[in-house]
């Protein structure tokens, strides 16, 4: 099976799963604003990785689902909040009306929160030994130290000068820690030992700030259409991005440097990389 076939064969998984999940309890207007934008497609990259880290460290893909369901179900929380008029102000996402244009601003809030609840809700269900330190990963990546602190920084810091160092801290909070935690989280319910989940760690950091680079690029020169969201907006709102802050040329020098930086990160480990070291290399060559 080739990387095509394999990725596709893991977002299949992810997808039939999320679309499974019952929200037992929710009020019905409440359930339809959570599945309108968890369901609304998506490469479903994050989930992605916490199966192939698992199975990768000798662990089970179908195991591992209820944590790859969980980080796109904060990965969801975390676009809808960012589509509020009070943050990016977005109407259009994955080529949709986004959740606030839908179902109102209030509601928006809510689906968002409940989706983040909930994907605690289904990892703390989970009974294996290693599903707590997974996730305590997944706790930490979303909090006030992980993407939190990439969003702020990002809000508070637009019209500021784009400084190489607060670009990347930016980049290793609002993107890095939301792909990094799922190959960690993958790797610690797979029972990994740390020199593995530490290499992990160092894949998906330079995957995050790849990854990051590559959506400001595609921001500037993408095609909208395939985006499925509004362009340029970045410029227009004078937020700090890699580009704006070494140039075009650079940043795709950049983002292909810490590419290799991922993909070397997993040599010489005892685990089967190759997959996570084909999307890194795919990562760069993304058209939305």
């Amino acid at each position: 099976m080739n990387f095509t076939q394999q990725y596709a064969q893991y977002k299949q998984m992810v997808e039939e799963a999320l679309k499974a999940l019952p929200f037992d309890g929710a009020p019905e207007k409440l359930r339809e604003a959570m599945r309108y934008s968890l369901l609304s497609g998506g490469k479903r990259l994050r989930g992605v990785l916490v199966l192939a880290a698992c199975e990768a460290a000798g662990g089970s893909a179908e195991a591992a689902l209820p944590f790859a369901c969980a980080v796109e179900m904060i990965h969801a929380y975390s676009l809808i909040h960012d589509d509020l008029p009070s943050m990016d102000n977005d109407t259009l996402r994955r080529g949709k009306p986004t959740n606030h244009i839908v179902f109102g601003e209030g509601m928006a809030i809510l689906a968002g929160d409940g989706l983040l609840s909930h994907a605690f809700e289904v990892m703390a269900a989970v009974q294996s030994a290693n599903a707590f330190r997974a996730l305590g990963m997944m706790a930490k990546a979303a909090g006030v130290s992980g993407m939190l602190a990439g969003q702020t920084l990002d809000i508070t810091l637009e019209g500021t000068s784009p400084a190489a160092d607060i670009v990347r801290k930016i980049h290793l909070g609002k993107t890095a820690a939301l792909l990094t935690a799922p190959v960690t989280a993958g790797l610690a319910l797979a029972g990994a030992d740390e020199k593995t989940i530490a290499a992990g760690e160092k894949y998906g950091k330079n995957l995050g700030l790849a990854f990051q680079i590559v959506d400001d690029l595609l921001d500037l020169e993408g095609d909208a259409a395939l985006m499925g969201k509004t362009l340029g907006k970045d410029a227009q709102e004078g937020k700090i991005t890699w580009p704006a802050s070494v140039g075009v040329p650079q940043a795709r020098l950049d983002a292909a440097g810490f590419i290799d930086e991922a993909v070397q990160a997993l040599d010489g480990l005892e685990i089967k990389a190759e997959f996570l070291q084909a999307l890194a290399k795919d990562t760069l060559h993304r058209v939305q």
